[in-house]
């Protein structure tokens, strides 16, 4: 067993890699030596991630480079690289550099006097983001944390320190739609928070633009809540009110004799109606295609190379890894030859 893993998903970060490699292998041999792993998982960049990676883990024996058979999103290629994490202490960071892997040791240190199984960072600032990110970043967490039952920590990331137990139990957790930071508060034990300062973006640009933003909340929200479709009641039963208390205005009205007219009431009405229906359907049809996925069973990601530097690339050798609900590995993990 590896003393330290450390996990890091990469999207087009050419740019990042040399320095992120030589930070990362720096704080490694401080905190641990020579008793460390280094995975980067390439998650179907369009640039030349995959060559870069596997030029330097061609030279470092400690480096795995995981290369993902086409893009399948930040958190089933953070998946990935925890799946063939061995250390018993995994590092989750990613490419950009703006989580400050220096603050490796101490985390370890906190996680050492507090015995936990979680040290998750909370940002204390964010250098280099806009205002609009900041604001949208504050409300996102403070209405995920009122909306959920699982006490989701404020203001933190997938950047965290995680003990061995707390990792298999967090890859048997079979979710196709995956909020990794929820998932790993369900999981419960004692997680401690780390507070730190942001830095800016090394190099590069932010690979989750506001509609990925967008949809990573709403993944998240409908992953951790039924509060969309408590919602949705709650908007018919105040219409069902409404519905009422016009019925007792007509009522009025008609045995008083006078004539109610109010053709753009009506359609005003009409369209309200309408909306509200179709946001109640939207809901609906967010959860029942949660399930469907869900209930498709297909693997997570499927891995096309791995290179190290025994020259090994397990794609090129007939071999494809499947992280799949369906296995019988404790962790979910298999590996199928290629017909």
């Amino acid at each position: 067993m590896i003393g330290l893993s450390i996990v890091v998903p990469c999207f087009n970060e050419e740019a990042c890699l040399p320095a992120l490699h030589e930070r990362l292998t720096k704080v490694a041999r401080s905190a641990v030596g020579q008793d460390y792993e280094l995975i980067l998982v390439n998650d179907g960049s369009r640039d030349r991630t995959w060559r870069i990676m596997s030029e330097i883990a061609a030279t470092d024996p400690h480096l795995k480079a995981i290369n993902l058979s086409r893009n399948h999103g930040h958190q089933l290629a953070l998946t990935a690289g925890l799946d063939l994490a061995q250390g018993e202490r995994i590092l989750i960071i990613d490419a950009d550099l703006q989580d400050p892997p220096e603050l490796l040791p101490e985390m370890m240190e906190v996680m050492e006097c507090e015995r936990a199984d979680v040290v998750y960072g909370v940002r204390s600032s964010r250098a280099g983001e806009s205002h609009f990110k900041k604001a949208t970043a504050h409300l996102f967490y403070r209405l995920l944390a009122s909306a959920t039952e699982v006490d989701i920590p404020l203001d933190a990331g997938d950047f965290r320190l995680m003990t061995r137990r707390a990792l298999d139990v967090l890859l048997s957790m079979p979710e196709q739609a995956r909020f990794i930071r929820g998932m790993v508060a369900w999981i419960g034990f004692r997680q401690v928070p780390f507070p730190y300062a942001r830095d800016e973006r090394l190099a590069g640009e932010t690979k989750y633009p506001l509609a990925k933003m967008l949809r990573f909340a709403f993944d998240a929200l409908t992953g951790f809540s039924s509060a969309p479709l408590k919602l949705a009641s709650h908007a018919g039963l105040l219409l069902s009110l409404g519905s009422v208390l016009i019925v007792f205005y007509i009522l009025v009205n008609w045995i008083a004799g006078r004539n109610i007219q109010g053709w753009t009431s009506l359609m005003l009405v009409v369209v309200v109606l309408g909306a509200v229906q179709m946001f109640v359907l939207a809901m609906m049809g967010e959860y029942l295609g949660r399930l469907y996925s869900q209930a498709k069973g297909r693997p997570l990601y499927i891995v096309q190379d791995i290179a190290n530097a025994r020259g090994t690339e397990v794609g090129r050798l007939g071999q494809v890894a499947l992280h799949t609900a369906k296995s019988d590995t404790p962790v979910g993990r298999e590996i199928l030859p290629i017909k």
